[in-house]
Parts: structure tokens; sequence; C-alpha cells
């Protein structure tokens, strides 16, 4: 049998070589093709791919920075944040999970965990029953809390476990150790989180500091990748606020306003220490105090520093700047006497005293230490209406004293231009003009201060993390009246309480200068007045003036001419010197003649 040779269709017999090269060169082309789809998509990456998926992989846990302190003068901590830390679970990822990988940084190298295992180490860590984590763990939810409030020390031991669905989660939690004390001036936190009030409000920014964060790796299953990317970015925390307030002498103050307040039936009260050689202010007490741990367990109008947020009529002591004002232009002094019928009519207006009187010869030392109203319109008519007016202005009225507390006053002093026939008189003795109690203090502060003026200070300094403290410049300082002038006008203030009606203002071994007030309060509807404001408002030792004390009441209930702040005047005068360890006077009282001789 002949064998037979195969032959292509044309004749030709096939070429296998040339077919395996064929083959191979297409081989070759789909490898190039696959190869370069390679280096494009994990080399070049053109398309963002691999970023893509690690963005995918990526888990973002917030590090929350803790909030600074709010600290008094010594250092006593008045607002606190502690941080803390919710342990949380993925039911649905850790109860499908029998076992998983773990770095274990002694080896270097990842090890075989199982979950029981792993429940057991985070019950010891939490110090719970193996039971109870193993019930919190187990069933469906996405979200459910295993342990609250858990120390950060305790977080970075559970984090190292690595337990697939456990997660952290960091809360900040605020704590006022002293309660109501200064409640008002430390103000407090909306959800936890944000300044509401206060000291927390205005400084919210440099108190809260930034987060940090932690980002890591999970894989398709929900569990984290131990060699996967983890990175930490620390957060920053935030600065301590530090106050001139004494937290001892300011709930010495708050007992005293709120017991006066009570016993006289007052809507509220305040009361205002204000070192009158710095502008600190010591203590700065409102009653109704919030506690900032519960604000709202007192009505949202007593939440405020009213010290400085009210604003009213002053009432008489305001007759200090008509009497300092008329000594520094050279219309009047001391001595200088005027002759006061029981009235006094000028321009069809006519004015009263609070008490009943014949024709007397007054010294201005006399009418502002029996505080009367005819007196003080008579000499102050020595004064243009504009002079009038440039003088309030002087001593800080209309003007918010800027101590970084919210809605501070600045009160209302109308143009002298705008003034009728009755309101260019009252303003001499402190009507048809409002203020808060801050802004008397702080021109009663000048006075004491040998004429200059220092603007009021709450913030004394901040304080980083590191320590670093650092100090809040004081603002400028100005001369309002002269060193002469201030010191009869203390001479002034003295002899009210030497010779004059305030002599329950009196405190045994220093000298004290002080000026009452009484006003009309407008009722809240605005139509005509309800009640009275009753002040006082002093100094003490006369010697060298260190501290202003002004007490507050708005509508205590009862008449008028029988209520006194001079005692609540004189303890908390007294508790201050006593504080601040201030010596006893050893000059001579002033006592310039009420009458003239």
């Amino acid at each position: 049998m002949t064998q037979r040779t195969g032959k292509a269709a044309n004749g030709r017999v096939p070429n296998p070589t040339k077919r395996l090269r064929l083959g191979l060169g297409i081989m070759l082309t789909l490898l190039l093709v696959v190869g370069g789809k390679l280096f494009l998509v994990q080399g070049l990456d053109v398309g963002g791919m691999a970023e893509a998926a690690l963005n995918k992989r990526m888990t973002q846990t917030v590090l929350p920075a803790e909030r600074g302190s709010i600290l008094d003068s010594s250092g006593t901590v008045l607002a606190n944040s502690v941080i803390r830390y919710n342990v949380v679970v993925d039911q649905r990822l850790n109860t499908k999970t029998e076992t998983f990988k773990r770095l274990d940084e002694s080896k270097e190298k990842l090890v075989d965990v199982s979950r029981d295992q792993g429940l057991t180490e985070l019950a010891a860590v939490l110090g719970m029953d193996k039971d109870a984590i193993e019930e919190a763990v187990t069933g469906d939810s996405r979200y459910y809390i295993v342990a609250k409030d858990v120390k950060p020390d305790v977080e970075d031991r559970i984090s190292k476990l690595q337990i697939p669905g456990i997660v952290t989660e960091g809360i900040s939690k605020r704590v006022y150790p002293n309660g109501s004390v200064a409640g008002g001036i430390i103000g407090f936190l909306k959800d936890g989180t944000t300044g509401q009030a206060g000291i927390e409000q205005t400084q919210d920014e440099l108190l809260r500091g930034k987060d940090g964060e932690r980002l890591f790796e999970i894989g398709a299953d929900g569990l984290r990748i131990p060699v996967g990317v983890d990175e930490l970015t620390p957060p920053e925390d935030g600065k301590d606020v530090k106050l001139t307030i004494n937290s001892d002498l300011q709930y010495f103050a708050q007992q005293a306003i709120q017991s006066q307040s009570d016993k006289l039936g007052a809507e509220w009260g305040v009361i205002i220490v204000m070192d009158a050689k710095t502008g600190d202010l010591v203590a700065m007490a409102d009653t109704n105090s919030p506690d900032p741990n519960d604000p709202g367990r007192v009505a949202a109008k007593d939440r405020g520093v009213r010290a400085v947020t009210a604003a009213y009529e002053p009432g008489s002591v305001q007759k200090m700047m008509t009497v300092a004002a008329l000594i520094e232009e050279g219309k009047a002094g001391p001595l200088d006497t005027f002759t006061l019928g029981p009235t006094y009519t000028v321009n069809g207006q006519t004015f009263s005293d609070s008490f009943a009187h014949g024709t007397e010869e007054r010294t201005l030392a006399g009418i502002l230490g029996y505080s009367m109203n005819t007196g003080t319109v008579m000499a102050g008519q020595r004064l243009s209406k504009e002079q009038r007016y440039e003088w309030l202005k002087k001593f800080g009225i209309g003007e918010a004293p800027d101590v970084g507390l919210p809605a501070t006053a600045s009160g209302i002093l109308t143009p002298w231009e705008q003034w009728d026939g009755r309101q260019e008189y009252t303003v001499l003795f402190g009507q048809g003009v409002s203020q808060s109690t801050l802004q008397t203090v702080r021109a009663f502060q000048s006075v004491a201060n040998n004429g200059v003026m220092l603007q009021p200070r709450l913030i004394d300094s901040y304080i980083s993390p590191d320590g670093t403290e650092e100090k809040v410049p004081a603002a400028p300082s100005r001369q309002v009246v002269s060193d002469s002038t201030a010191q009869q006008v203390q001479d002034i203030l003295e002899s009210a309480v030497t010779e004059g009606q305030i002599k329950d203002a009196a405190i045994d071994g220093y000298r004290v200068g002080a000026k009452t007030g009484t006003s009309e309060s407008p009722c809240d509807d605005g139509a005509g007045f309800c009640g009275y404001t009753a002040s006082i408002v002093g100094m003490a030792p006369m010697d060298d003036p260190r501290f202003i004390v002004e007490v507050v009441l708005q509508r205590p209930k009862g008449s008028i001419y029988g209520i006194t702040q001079g005692p609540v005047f004189r303890s908390v005068m007294s508790q201050a010197l006593r504080t601040y360890n201030v010596q006893p006077s050893t000059g001579e009282p002033a006592r310039l003649p009420q009458f003239a001789k």
C-alpha cells in the first residue's frame, strides 16, 4: 500500500514551524496587552482604581480634643472636661466571625485568634462578665453600645484587641465641680459640645481645640487589616481660660445677695466686687445663679449675668459723677454752700428730696451726704447741658464694658440735644439715663484710682496644653478726672459715711466711702413704674482704696425708705478685705461738714 503525503487544497504542503510561530506571536501579543493593562492599572493607576479601592477600605475614627478648663484666679477648676469612650459593636460582623487575625507585635507576625478568646479578653479589659459581653455582641444590629464612659487607657487596650465589629467612639463630658458658684459667668454647653452661654460661649473656639483622627483599613469581610494602613493624627487640646474671679469670695457674695433678695422679696439682685488697682472683677454674683451641670433647673432669664446685661436707671449713685464734674470744671468745691428750700423749681420743673426739711444751708459734701435732689439740680445747673452729657460719657455711661461675656448692655444715654425740659436735670441724679451695674462700678473705680479709669477685666490669661500661660493685656486706661479732683470726691464719699446718711456702711478698722441710689423701675410692659431699684456702691479702705463693691436689688417689697443695703455692702466688703489681707486703716477719716457753718 502506497503512503500518501497530505497537501493543502492548493497542492502545497503545510509548514508546522510557521504555524507555531503564528501561535506564539498571538500569545505574546495577548500577554503584552494584558501586561500593559496590568501596568496601567497597578503601576500608573490612570483611572485611580487602586486609590478608590484603598479609600473604600479606609475607616475613620474621630479622636476628640479635650476641651480646655475654666479656672478661677488661684487655679481652682470651675469647668473641666474628661475624655471618655463608648464601646460599640456591629453585631453582624462579630457574630459571623469564628476566628480573626491579629498582629502579634512581639513576634511581628499575624496570629489566629478565636472569637471566644477575643471576647474573653474584652470582658477582662472592661471588667465585665463574659456572658454579658457575649449577649451584647450577638445579634444583627449594626450599632449596639457594649459599654459607656470608658477611660482613654482602657480604650487603647480595646483597640489593640482588634476584635471584628468592635470600635470605640470618643465623647467629652463637661463637669462643673462647684455647681452654681459663678454659674452664669461660666455658662454651659449645648448638646455637650458647643458653648451656649457665658465664658463657654464667648471663648468656645479657644476652649474646644481641634479633633484628631485615626485611619485604618478594613477588608471586604469588614475585619481590620492588621498590616494595613494605620494613620494617627493626634488631637490638639483646647486652651484653659483663667478668670479673675475668686471662687471663695464669689460664693460668699452669692450667698449674701440671695439672702437679701429672699428677705425682701426682690425680683433679682447682683453684687460686684472689683479691684480698683487692676480693674479685676474678683466677684460678680447673681441671685438664682444656674448650676451649669443642670442649667434647666432655673428660668432662662436667670441664666445670664445681670451685672452686665441688665440696664436700669441708677438713681442717686449718679450724683458722684455730677459732683466730680463740678469740681473738675471749677464750678464748685466740697465746702461751697447752697441755700435749699423744701423744694426747688427751675424752668417750670419742681424737684423735692426723699425727706422733709425746711430751708437749709448745705455744703456740696452735705448735698451728696444726704442725697438731696434739690441741691444736686441747683449745683448741677452750673454745668451746661452739653457738659452734663460729656461728663457722663467720660465716666463710661453709654459705653458697654467688654469683659468677654455675651449680651453686655451699653445702657441708654440720649444725646443732650434730645433731652426734654425735665430730663436735662434728672440726668444729674441718675434718672432719664440707664446703665448696667458694671458701668456704675467702673465709674467709681476711676475715682478710687486717682482719676484713672481701668477697663474691667474678667479673663486673666489663656493657658496652652503645654502649660504656657499667656496673659490677657489690660485695655488702655484713661484719665477721667485729675488726681486732686478724685481725692476731693473720695473725701465727700467718706464723709457721707462718717457724717451723712450712710453710717450703716461703716466697717470697724477701715475707712469707707459710699453712695446709695434709689430709682423707679419701669413696668415690664412699659406702662408706668412698678417698684424701685435700690443700690449702694462704695470703696475701701479710703487711705488707698483697694476694692469697689456695689449691691443692687430690683423691686424689693416694702417701704423703700425702710430698705437699706448697708449691712450687705459691709459684709461683702469686709470679706473682700479679709480675703486679700488688706491692712486696716491708720489715718483719720474725712469728716467734711454737711451744713454751712
